[in-house]
């Protein structure tokens, strides 16, 4: 009879101070401070996807001179696609056919097609993952805000006009799930603290993504569309889109 009473006061007490968590929550969504809730989100398997730091289906574009650290690819398009030069690649161009870079393209048509199947694979988990930690935070600009572990949904388009920080453990998993497109303003920095990875941060885009001049960037992209880097743009990240890729003088390093 006592546990019951208990029970039946905290469950009281509960109803009573629902408002005040409420509350909370919303002062700490206002703040850019974010908490996550539920339990720990599962990576995104990449498969053999996870071995590009860019991975297109209908080329790669460049203005010269960016620096790519990581394998890149593309399929089921024409090496000839890839405009990037040997020079620029600290890694492996693999193509489907005998066009592409010279001398130190690679043909390898069976793994490009794994790769791109698991891509979007990847992108399809990415998407379905249910119960959002937060829904349409900011209304889609996230500015400003400190971004702990956890799954976030939005409708709409996503802006990043300001810094942001992307804190957590190095275990901790991040899933930024656009309906929209992604647009990050020039100079604009996404800064890991805490001993959060980039391979652990999961960006499902279903519309374009823009990086702006000189900004950087954290991430794996798993884009359904373009993905830009205007002039000058960072990524420590992999860009794995089911279009095309556009560098300009870009430094991107796989995680």
């Amino acid at each position: 009879m006592l546990l019951i009473a208990l029970v039946s006061g905290c469950s009281k007490e509960l109803d009573n101070n629902s408002s005040l968590t409420a509350s909370s929550a919303d002062l700490a969504l206002k703040s850019g401070k974010v908490e996550t809730k539920g339990g720990a989100l599962k990576v995104v398997n990449l498969g053999v996807a996870g071995d590009f730091v860019i991975l297109s289906k209908t080329g790669i574009t460049d203005v010269y001179k960016s620096a790519v650290t990581g394998n890149i690819g593309t399929s089921p398009i024409s090496g000839s696609a890839i405009l990037l030069k040997c020079a620029e690649v600290t890694g492996t161009i693999y193509t489907v056919d005998a066009a592409g870079p010279l001398p130190c393209r690679v043909t390898n048509a069976s793994k490009l097609t794994t790769a791109v199947s698991n891509m979007q694979t990847a992108y399809t988990d990415a998407a379905g993952r249910s119960n959002p930690n937060f829904l349409n935070l900011g209304a889609g600009n996230i500015g400003g805000k400190t971004l702990t572990a956890g799954l976030y949904k939005f409708t709409t388009a996503v802006v990043i006009p300001t810094n942001i920080t992307i804190k957590g453990s190095s275990t901790d998993v991040w899933i930024f799930q656009i309906a929209g497109t992604l647009k990050m303003s020039s100079a604009v920095r996404i800064t890991l603290a805490g001993g959060a990875q980039a391979k652990n941060i999961f960006w499902q885009t279903s519309g374009a993504v823009t990086l702006g001049t000189t900004s950087h960037f954290e991430g794996n992209i798993l884009g359904q569309t373009g993905i830009n880097m205007q002039t000058g743009a960072t990524i420590n990240g992999r860009m794995l889109a089911q279009t095309a890729v556009t560098l300009q003088m870009n430094t991107v390093v796989k995680p």
